[in-house]
């Protein structure tokens, strides 16, 4: 008998700015809406299999006075001009009443929100984690859930980024590192499996 990937009673599905602005970017090696619809396998079967759905998008105020500007090599527009929306989560993935949506303001969506709270309240000791884009909103992310402590397992084929490169950076030399890369078919079979001989580790 082998060990499962994960028990799903503890396992929290997190996805990474599935919102309009960000899903309208070009994504490789997975487009937007192939990362979309792979979300949501994940999420029907987290909340089948008895996980925790967590829905991470980021946001501002209006005059982005609460984001961060420090001095970069590659500088971003102190104000962009943003889509109408372009912060609400896109229709296909939509929480709900009892699955918290975490606003983000950086890269890392455990910084200055309450992700750390509600996962710690609700049980959780392990993160799935997918979206866009693969090499900020989702290795920022997993960086800090492995420095708080959390079992990480990554959804390789669930998230995209700019370049192919800085996907396969990030799969490659960071990943394996703080956490557990598998793919879409190998994590629904974990949330949804009947014992302990399916979904192995």
């Amino acid at each position: 008998m082998t060990d499962r990937l994960f028990d799903p009673a503890r396992t929290a599905f997190i996805s990474i700015d599935m919102q309009k602005g960000v899903a309208s970017h070009d994504s490789v090696p997975n487009s937007a809406s192939d990362v979309i619809a792979r979300v949501g396998s994940m999420v029907e079967a987290a909340r089948a299999g008895g996980g925790l759905v967590v829905y991470v998008r980021t946001s501002f105020l209006p005059d982005e006075s609460d984001a961060l500007h420090p001095k970069m090599d590659v500088a971003r527009p102190a104000k962009p001009v943003r889509p109408a929306g372009w912060d609400e989560l896109v229709p296909e993935l939509q929480p709900l009443p009892t699955e918290p949506v975490i606003v983000k303001r950086s890269f890392d969506a455990f910084y200055g929100s309450d992700l750390d709270l509600q996962l710690r309240r609700h049980g959780i000791d392990t993160i799935v984690i997918a979206g866009i884009s693969t090499n900020f909103g989702v290795e920022g992310t997993a960086r800090s859930a492995y420095n708080h402590g959390f079992d990480v397992v990554f959804a390789e084929d669930a998230m995209g980024t700019g370049s192919v490169a800085m996907h396969e950076g990030s799969l490659a030399n960071v990943f394996p590192y703080i956490g557990r890369v598998r793919t879409v078919e190998q994590i629904v079979a974990a949330f949804t499996a009947t014992d302990s001989s399916e979904a192995a580790a």
